[in-house]
């Protein structure tokens, strides 16, 4: 069942039976560390132009959360956490120390007065997307910026693009540890994607 909500639609499951949990054969077969979690995505106007509430779509497991260095594409770092994990929380154990570059780009998720006092602590310049303001249409001089941050920002999106449509990833394991071991891997494996490329590129000139 459906229904639009404040702009959002909005699908409804019913909630897991909890009897699994005293029952040992069937506690084995459940993933009790995966969470759900909301994905939000924006509806296309109709054909008149009429505007459609943005589509709220229920997820279950594990969230990949990773930095890349801006000049190879390399990812540098990840951490993977349940999928009800927010996204803000996961900035300070994924930049890292070692980086020379001192910019960070990041979506709006990632900025708060917290990590904004943080990067400026680790010497990083900041370069999150702002938000828009509360009730209040979105500054010009704000949506360019974010425009033009975007596209750095956008790279880390072709990771995960790379990592689903031609490397397959997808989470079928039980238990966060074996989800840390296979999203692990396939870091493991676009990185070495990402060495092969440029080898060959340097070799050809």
């Amino acid at each position: 069942m459906r229904r639009a909500i404040s702009g959002l639609l909005l699908t409804h499951y019913a909630r897991p039976h909890t009897k699994f949990l005293t029952l040992p054969a069937r506690a084995r077969q459940k993933d009790v560390d995966a969470r759900w979690t909301l994905k939000f995505a924006k509806a296309r106007p109709t054909a008149d132009g009429k505007p459609q509430p943005d589509i709220a779509i229920p997820s279950f497991g594990y969230k990949s959360s990773i930095s890349i260095c801006r000049t190879f594409g390399f990812i540098r770092k990840g951490q993977v956490t349940d999928g009800a994990r927010y996204d803000g929380r996961m900035l300070r154990d994924v930049v890292t120390s070692d980086n020379t570059a001192s910019d960070v780009w990041a979506d709006t998720a990632y900025r708060s007065q917290s990590n904004e006092r943080w990067l400026k602590a680790q010497g990083r310049v900041s370069r999150i997307h702002r938000r828009k303001p509360k009730g209040r249409p979105m500054p010009a001089h704000v949506r360019r910026g974010n425009a033009t941050k975007s596209k750095i920002r956008a790279r880390v999106e072709h990771v995960f693009a790379h990592q689903k449509a031609v490397m397959g990833l997808f989470i079928r394991t039980i238990g966060i540890e074996r989800a840390k071991a296979k999203i692990t891997l396939a870091n493991l494996a676009f990185n070495i994607h990402r060495l092969i490329f440029h080898e060959r590129r340097a070799a050809m000139g």
